[in-house]
């Protein structure tokens, strides 16, 4: 490492603007990572939060594939897998989404609030968050700050007066907050917004059937919580040009640093010629030179981790940023292989080189 430390500190300008782009790809890919992250909870919260071990859908017509908004659920299918072999619990859930308006004091509209929200209907009882009678509401979080609404405040939901009984969950639907209710309220509900015949959206079905008959059976589409996000058609095609972006950020950040160490290589191919000529291993040469670039990597990757920490710490409350360690270290180690990578190709000219030829000694 001795020929590595002196290059860091005899070239120090030119280790530092590596190691500056390196923080600033860092902060870009950690930045995106993170809201990427926080953009799919305000999307899928609600979703992973349902009872059940698998969610179960009616089944779509033709080929197309299933999702929230088409599915309806009908009494005979919930009673069928009700009665389903090795099935232990089934939950009826009604999704819709409208908007709910807190009734201000004397009817002051100055202090009236409207805001769109996503309406879950639950039986009484079935959820930790679920209302326990019906006439009352459960608001997440943040349901309760967009209505400016707090527990024993009045809202109207499609016409009818609700009680909020619950302030409690950070659980959003597809970028709106949730509002649990009785699930007969919610076939109300439904009912007054073009859909009288709603029984329910989707199934939360807990125990171990043969989930491929049941579905045959009862002409459903049964999908675990994580194979469910797909069915929201949002989720689908945010997350996937997010994701793309990212790994498009870490392609780059591979590219960059893999250029200036070949660049670096290039210029010094004598000195590498020299170590050579005195016998000194390509393994050697290979340890040093990595061990160069993790200095460098380890320098701005940290450094850029700190700015995304410190950025996210103040954007949390401003943009739907997620601060967790799979978007910020697993980025980071990301960074810190392709680095490494890119460094180890930018060595093979010069490993594989026969030193005399290195160093002149055919001219």
């Amino acid at each position: 490492m001795f020929v590595a430390l002196r290059d860091l500190r005899f070239a120090r300008g030119r280790f530092v603007l590596i190691g500056a782009v390196v923080a600033l790809i860092t902060v870009l890919v950690g930045f995106l990572s993170g809201l990427t992250g926080g953009l799919a909870i305000q999307n899928i919260s609600a979703v992973l939060a349902l009872p059940g071990d698998r969610i179960v859908f009616a089944a779509p017509v033709g080929d197309e594939s299933v999702t929230f908004a088409d599915s309806a659920v009908t009494a005979k299918q919930t009673e069928a897998w009700k009665t389903t072999a090795g099935v232990t619990d089934v939950t009826p859930i009604g999704i819709s989404q409208g908007r709910a308006e807190r009734v201000g004091n004397a009817g002051d509209d100055a202090d009236t609030a409207r805001a769109a929200v996503a309406f879950f209907g639950m039986e009484p009882g079935s959820g930790s968050h679920a209302p326990t009678e019906r006439g009352t509401v459960t608001l997440s979080d943040p349901a309760a700050d967009a209505l400016g609404a707090a527990v024993g405040d009045t809202l109207t939901i499609a016409g009818s007066s609700y009680r909020v009984a619950q302030v409690d969950g950070d659980e959003w639907y597809s970028h709106t907050p949730v509002v649990q209710m009785a699930l007969e309220d919610w076939r109300e509900v439904a009912a007054t917004t073009g859909n009288p015949d709603a029984y329910a959206t989707v199934l939360a079905v807990s125990g171990d059937p043969e989930w491929a008959a049941a579905d045959a059976a009862h002409d459903t589409v049964s999908e675990t919580p994580l194979g469910s996000l797909t069915a929201l058609s949002a989720f689908r095609s945010e997350i996937g040009s997010l994701l793309l972006m990212v790994a498009m950020l870490f392609g780059i950040s591979g590219l960059v640093i893999g250029a200036f160490f070949t660049v670096w290589t290039m210029q010094r191919q004598g000195d590498v010629a020299i170590l050579k000529a005195l016998g000194a291993s390509n393994r050697s040469l290979v340890r040093d030179s990595l061990g160069q670039a993790l200095m460098v990597l380890m320098g701005g990757i940290g450094i850029g981790l700190v700015l995304v920490t410190m950025l996210g710490s103040l954007a949390g409350t401003a943009l739907p940023f997620l601060l967790s360690p799979l978007t910020t270290l697993l980025p980071g180690a990301i960074m810190t292989i392709l680095g490494l990578a890119g460094a180890a190709f930018a060595l093979r000219s010069v490993t594989a080189a026969d030193p005399l030829t290195a160093l002149g000694s055919n001219r």
